[in-house]
């Protein structure tokens, strides 16, 4: 990874990983719901494993079987970890992958009591950047990412990854966001924007021809239609009981006031959100399912 955007990004996902935003949170909870997760899904894990930075639900469609590995690219929380663990039961394993260690000392607490209160035996994390998976060859039945892959600068070297580590017939299931239309460049250049899960984001085609390239088949790309304004329901007043200050980026609406750690990163979400007013961001972008299989 660029080693700038790799220590921005681990800053500011580390900041929201001790902000604690959580289910508990109306405005967390409601961002989960607006794509795709039940209020029952919700109920079965630890709240702090959610923290209002999804864009889809892929353990909705990885049709993910007892018995089978899963491994979560950028797992946060543990969220989809959790989720995914109770669909491949006792006898599978649901692997969580993070680069961030203040999300991966989360992960951990979480899974401490995942199971109604004890520990959950069926999961395990690992720190790491989702480009060097540290997994071996053709170990792995379905990879899953919620939101993450649009952050890695080198998305090829990703999917190149994911298809090293999945079996022969094996698959992917990621939710995601994707461009429908290049963005201006106010945004596109934007650091806090990339950080944000959208000056990252690739064309959906572009999206398609790389996981083709990196040796995948019967790729399907699609947006999901969700309305990505949906994180705007996060707010410091939801959190910390602070002014309201929504957006329309996970990041700017996850950290600015819920940590005195990052009192110094106000300026800068005041700013990225200050850009996004000006534009409409379902104008250019979209949450995406992405369903791809890897030849058997």
């Amino acid at each position: 990874m660029s080693e700038s955007i790799a220590e921005t990004v681990q800053s500011k996902y580390a900041s929201v990983a001790q902000s604690g935003l959580s289910t508990s949170h109306s405005g967390v909870r409601a961002v989960a719901e607006a794509f795709g997760y039940t209020p029952e899904q919700l109920a079965s894990i630890p709240a702090e494993a959610n923290m209002g930075l999804s864009c889809g639900n892929p353990t909705a469609f990885a049709s993910l079987k007892p018995g089978e590995t899963v491994v979560d690219l950028g797992c946060g929380g543990g969220l989809d970890v959790f989720l995914a663990a109770k669909r491949v039961g006792s006898t599978g394993k649901a692997i969580g992958i993070d680069m961030t260690p203040e999300m991966l000392e989360l992960a951990h607490r979480n899974a401490a009591r995942a199971d109604g209160g004890k520990p959950i035996r069926n999961v395990e994390f690992h720190q790491a950047t989702i480009d060097k998976l540290p997994l071996s060859d053709a170990s792995v039945d379905c990879v899953i990412s919620n939101c993450v892959i649009n952050l890695a600068p080198d998305k090829q070297a990703v999917f190149r990854e994911i298809a090293r580590v999945l079996k022969p017939g094996g698959r992917l299931a990621v939710s995601d966001i994707a461009l429908k239309k290049p963005l201006p460049p106010e945004i596109g250049n934007d650091l806090m924007a990339y950080v944000g899960c959208i000056a990252g984001a690739i064309l959906i085609e572009q999206y398609r021809s790389q996981l083709i390239e990196a040796g995948f088949a019967q790729v399907d790309v699609f947006d999901a239609d969700s309305d990505l304004n949906a994180y705007a329901k996060v707010d410091c007043q939801s959190g910390c009981g602070s002014s309201t200050m929504g957006s329309a980026l996970p990041l700017v609406s996850a950290s600015p006031c819920c940590s005195s750690t990052q009192s110094g990163n106000a300026d800068l979400h005041r700013r990225l959100a200050d850009l996004l007013r000006r534009y409409n961001v379902n104008d250019y972008a979209a949450s995406v399912r992405v369903f791809a299989t890897k030849p058997a």
